[in-house]
């Protein structure tokens, strides 16, 4: 018999960690924008498909919805600080990239830029709308991605691990640590 002992919530979203990513977004003729999202994941690899959550009353949900695209950029620890600015300020009211001082990366993929700073921008395009309650789920298809040749390792291999990611885990954001494991290593022979 365990000992454990449990207590019963009421529902919630309790699966953390989760990436803490800044999407970028721009509405013709306007400063771009940038929103903070804890809510974004994979949903497809053939086609490669992301998604993002975002409340209907932010003000980039509007950009979003009406320019059908948006630019999904990995923070990293030098970032976060940008990256919590931009959660808590309405693009409303400031200009988020002059404010934390990040550089607007334009692509020929489409109007949103990515941020310059950021080590992998994922450049989307809406494919559906999906109004969930308190939030609003853009399914986009993945346009394409920018890198950082920086890092970028002697045998031309992307060395994600290296760039400082971090995660957001219930109120808090923390660096990723140590690897502990790679997929299928519970199961490879041994030689």
């Amino acid at each position: 018999m365990s000992e454990a002992s449990k207590q019963f919530w009421k529902p919630g979203n309790m699966l953390y960690p989760v990436p803490a990513v800044m999407v970028s977004c721009a509405r013709d003729g306007e400063k771009p924008n940038i929103i903070t999202v804890a809510w974004s994941g994979t949903v497809c690899s053939d086609p490669a498909m992301v998604s993002v959550s975002v409340r209907p009353e932010r003000y980039s949900h509007g950009i979003i919805e009406e320019s059908g695209e948006f630019v999904i950029n990995l923070v990293t620890e030098k970032l976060t600080k940008a990256c919590d600015w931009c959660g808590v300020r309405s693009g409303r009211e400031y200009d988020k990239f002059r404010e934390m001082k990040l550089t607007p990366y334009r692509s020929d993929l489409m109007h949103a830029p990515a941020i310059e700073e950021s080590p992998v921008n994922i450049w989307c395009r809406v494919e559906k709308t999906e109004r969930l309650g308190s939030h609003d789920l853009f399914l986009a298809k993945v346009a394409g991605v920018t890198v950082d040749e920086r890092y970028m390792d002697e045998k031309g291999r992307f060395a994600l691990e290296r760039t400082g990611l971090i995660a957001y885990s219930h109120g808090a954001y923390y660096a990723l640590g140590k690897q502990i494991g790679r997929f299928g290593y519970s199961v490879k022979k041994k030689t």
